[in-house]
């Protein structure tokens, strides 16, 4: 039942911004999970772009470092990243991610469906 939906992306010109959302359901301990958010681009390898811990602690991609902020609402169920001075290449389908403990020491990442972010030149 473990569910991700994201939002928030679209069309921004080069040097734009844009703020992404993801709202989780049926994680019953959202604040002690982790979060993050990885890009997908055709031809290219998937990446983790942000990540941040149920304490708060947060790591960047160095491609993506000064520019990003990855935040959550565990109100919300919810974690964002905010996005400035956007280049071309961080054009990519993003994704809302989080790894699941099960017995075992098995580890289970589920993803959305993600939200498309286009960066024109």
């Amino acid at each position: 039942q473990v569910q991700l939906v994201e939002s928030g992306g679209g069309l921004v010109q080069a040097g734009g911004s844009l703020r992404l959302s993801c709202v989780a359901s049926g994680i019953r301990r959202f604040s002690r999970e982790n979060m993050g958010w990885d890009r997908q681009a055709p031809g290219k390898t998937r990446e983790r772009v942000a990540t941040i811990t149920g304490d708060g602690i947060t790591d960047y991609a160095d491609s993506v470092k000064g520019r990003f902020t990855i935040s959550r609402d565990n109100a919300k169920n919810a974690v964002y990243l905010q996005m400035d001075s956007l280049k071309a290449e961080d054009t990519a389908n993003y994704l809302c991610n989080v790894p699941l403990d099960f017995p075992s020491d098995y580890v289970r990442y589920f993803w959305g469906q993600g939200t498309q972010v286009t960066v024109s030149s």
